[in-house]
């Protein structure tokens, strides 16, 4: 067995963006086997585990990941995640990956191909609603479908904000309000709001949303209004359901299941699409394991590990 301890090897964002649309077209497809994740709720945060099998890159495994939004305080991430690979033909632990920043790669990467395909505009004003971590996944993994002629964003501190835009010399970058950054053709949401942030009339017609703070039963970054002026596509409709950015409004009974306009996998396969350049469209982001073993399939191909005897 291998260990894979993080840091070096990292794939570039044009080798995950590629890895995670593969994935996705495979979902598309019907070809994974990825029950929904799983959720262990703590006071101040939960973990969820999260299993599935690629058969096209031939990799089974399940990621453990928590999600603790206080750990900032404590010098801590938000987000930290392990991921075990077995071996499909006899269930031995091939690996075991440090799969933190892998997980903020691979979310990034699923913004990326929601953009490339659901954006009306190949050059855009990015609007960034949050500054930690995922928002600057974000912006490197859309930066190499979509060509950014400006970043807009909004933190709840003026300092994060201007750490935030000093990651982004080559490209201009302004911090304002939340209404400001919704000035744009691309907007990405990355907090861990409970509170809706987004309101619909800040919306201009023909903008595309990844919204991707919302990733647990409770969270909610999108005016409802705005979801039922958008067409929503989701990741996978239960978990969106159950967490997504659409769980707050589904239980609420403001939003019905049958208004999910598709998955992206169903985009990435050329089912579903963006059908007019006035329409609003939404991501729905929850992350899928099938992203983990796209992402640490590559690291495999290319990290340094350290060997482990097992068993």
């Amino acid at each position: 067995m291998r260990y894979y301890p993080g840091k070096t090897g990292l794939p570039s964002p044009h080798e995950v963006n590629r890895a995670v649309e593969a994935a996705f077209r495979e979902y598309g497809e019907g070809l994974v086997q990825m029950p929904p994740k799983v959720y262990v709720t703590f006071p101040k945060g939960d973990f969820r585990t999260m299993p599935a099998y690629l058969p096209s890159m031939e990799i089974a495994g399940v990621k453990i990941v928590n999600v603790h939004p206080e750990n900032p305080r404590s010098g801590l991430p938000t987000v930290m995640a392990l991921t075990i690979i077995l071996d499909i033909d006899t269930g031995i632990p091939r690996a075991v990956l440090n799969a933190t920043e892998l997980t903020d790669l691979r979310t990034g990467a699923a913004g990326a191909v929601a953009a490339q395909y659901l954006s009306r505009k190949k050059r855009i004003a990015l609007g960034v609603v949050g500054s930690g971590r995922q928002a600057i996944a974000q912006v490197n993994a859309i930066a190499d479908v979509l060509e950014i002629e400006e970043i807009l964003v909004w933190s709840r501190t003026a300092e994060n904000a201007v750490e935030f835009c000093g990651q982004f010399g080559e490209i201009g970058c302004v911090a304002g309000s939340v209404e400001s950054a919704c000035n744009a053709d691309v907007i990405v949401t990355t907090t861990p709001s409970r509170t809706p942030l987004i309101r619909s009339e800040w919306v201009q017609k023909g903008t595309h949303i990844n919204a991707i703070g919302a990733d647990a039963p409770g969270k909610e970054e999108l005016d409802p209004a705005l979801l039922a002026r958008g067409r929503v596509f989701v990741d996978d409709p239960e978990q969106a359901l159950h967490s997504g950015e659409i769980n707050v409004p589904f239980s609420q009974g403001l939003f019905r299941a049958d208004r999910i306009a598709g998955t992206l996998g169903d985009v990435v396969c050329g089912r579903k699409k963006r059908e007019s350049q006035d329409e609003i469209t939404i991501f729905d982001s929850t992350g899928l394991a099938i992203q983990d073993l796209a992402i640490a399939s590559l690291v495999m191909g290319q990290g340094a590990y350290i060997d482990l005897p097992f068993p």
